[in-house]
């Protein structure tokens, strides 16, 4: 055996002995322990295990879930208007030339339909939208599905993915025409909460687990996206009667408050390094 052969073992028994472990314990803590820490839902027990990422007709993980809102179809129609989102129309012949005229002449469409996404292998109960300038080009948009019937509160729990339509364009994944999102879908989801609360139509919010901390998430377009992988639940006004209170705000365990403090820091940093 060449001598340099023999001379190049210690080393590379070394660096085994060196990495191996840094290996195994970095594998342990990002897949086992920390995931196990960041699992909390306290204030919505029957979410647990839930999934929490739609997908698309062709079964690729579309965009995540990261809302919720406790109340009746009706309670979530009336706030929802309230708050200055529309529903969107149901993807007919007459929509998709609505929509394709709106996004080719610069025409509004408020109401414009949106790709169906499917959570549990159905699509969507709910879709609403907040338009952004002159045509359905560029919107705020949620697709909600009813998932538990009687929640924590005695009411039926909805799980949402909200998201920013910022253009239209080719998928990456399947080549179709269809919204590219833009990354940071955290901003929606606070939008939603804003609006509903100056809406006077929440009473409550609290967090539960979503998918968990993303900086290098893909949508079923193949868009990017990052999240720090919360669930925003939102509990709604009964029968529309609106609220002068703010909100309560229910805590999330202290290892998650902790895990959210470190995640706003390196979101901002991400964020200033995307712009």
């Amino acid at each position: 055996m060449p001598l340099h052969a023999r001379s190049m073992r210690p080393t590379t028994r070394l660096l085994l002995r060196i990495l191996l472990p840094i290996l195994l314990c970095y594998l342990l803590l990002a897949y086992l322990i920390l995931p196990s820490l960041w699992r909390h839902y306290e204030h919505q027990k029957k979410l647990d295990g839930l999934p929490m990422v739609t997908t698309t007709a062709q079964g690729i993980p579309g965009d995540p879930i990261n809302v919720g809102l406790v109340g009746s179809q009706k309670d979530i129609l009336c706030a929802m208007r309230e708050a200055g989102w529309y529903a969107a129309d149901p993807i007919t012949w007459k929509s998709s030339i609505e929509i394709s005229g709106s996004v080719l002449l610069d025409q509004p469409y408020p109401r414009a339909p949106v790709s169906p996404l499917f959570y549990a292998g159905r699509a969507e109960d709910l879709a609403f939208e907040k338009p952004v300038g002159k045509s359905a080009d560029q919107r705020h948009h949620v697709r909600l599905w009813m998932v538990l019937k009687d929640g924590e509160e005695g009411r039926p729990v909805w799980l949402g993915a909200a998201t920013f339509d910022r253009s239209v364009g080719l998928s990456r994944y399947t080549g179709a025409i269809t919204h590219h999102i833009a990354p940071d879908i955290d901003l929606d989801r606070d939008l939603i909460e804003t609006s509903l609360q100056a809406a006077g139509m929440i009473t409550a919010r609290y967090q539960v687990m979503g998918i968990g901390p993303t900086l290098l998430g893909r949508n079923g377009g193949g868009d990017s996206y990052f999240t720090d992988g919360e669930v925003w639940v939102m509990r709604l006004v009964e029968d529309c009667k609106k609220t002068t209170t703010p909100p309560a705000i229910l805590p999330s365990p202290p290892v998650v408050q902790f895990k959210d403090l470190i995640w706003n820091n390196i979101a901002d940093l991400y964020r200033n390094a995307s712009k």
